[in-house]
């Protein structure tokens, strides 16, 4: 309990933008849920009782990306979050979903061919408090899916993960290739990239203000908030 106090504390100031990049709009915040929105909430497939919402398949959002924090307020405000890939069996039904690549015109469906990339909730601990002893060194302890408050097992233990092995330098992910080599933003938000570099369908680090496709999935603990607040709101 102690450790999930600590950590929705350092996530809370997560969410207030804490990543550099181009200028966004001051006051960012990670948005709270909004009954209605979570009661009208657009739910493509349920598994195993959780449902799942996937950007590119919403006549409404088809043809929107979002940065990271976008695409975690999206969510938000409808009870879901970007998706965390806690099971090596979610986050292979994700990537069959991202291949697949199927999305909406209107009422009409087309085929778009594969999806090139989604944000996940994954993110590397990259603000005060992110000093802990436990989460050093970053690159390898301190990756979480923010969404469930969990950290991501070591980047160097390659069976417990699904990070590419290669990216836009040629070294294994995470590589923080934006950062070293352009000088630009740290690639500190996980991506799913669709053999976007000949290398599969794997996980990348991106920097956060890139915009994307995204994933949202039911969160346990928005939904149990606004039913508990909203009674007579069927959610």
């Amino acid at each position: 309990m102690l450790q999930k106090v600590i950590l929705g504390a350092l996530f809370i100031a997560l969410g207030q933008g804490q990543f550099q990049g181009p200028p966004r709009p001051a006051g960012r915040i990670l948005e709270p849920p909004v009954p209605v929105l979570c009661a009208q909430r657009t739910i493509h497939e349920r598994v195993n009782g959780k449902g799942y919402f996937y950007s590119w398949k919403d006549p409404r959002t088809a043809t929107v990306e979002e940065d990271w924090l976008g695409g975690r307020n999206y969510c938000r405000q409808r009870c879901m979050d970007l998706v965390s890939l806690e099971t090596s069996t979610e986050n292979e039904f994700i990537k069959r979903r991202i291949v697949e690549g199927r999305g909406m015109i209107g009422y009409r469906v087309v085929s778009q061919g594969n999806v090139k990339y989604i944000w996940t909730s994954g993110r590397l601990c990259d603000f005060k408090g992110c000093s802990r002893p436990d989460l050093q060194p970053l690159n390898i302890n301190g990756w979480f899916w923010t969404a469930e408050l969990k950290k991501l097992p070591p980047t160097n233990n390659r069976a417990q993960n699904d990070w590419s092995e290669t990216g836009g330098i040629k070294k294994p992910q995470p590589d923080n290739r934006e950062f070293i080599q352009q000088n630009g933003a740290p690639e500190n938000c996980l991506a799913i990239l669709n053999n976007f570099y000949n290398d599969g369908v794997h996980w990348h680090d991106v920097a956060c203000h890139h915009r994307k496709p995204f994933v949202c999935e039911d969160s346990e603990s928005l939904l149990k908030y606004v039913r508990f607040t909203n009674p007579n709101l069927r959610v």
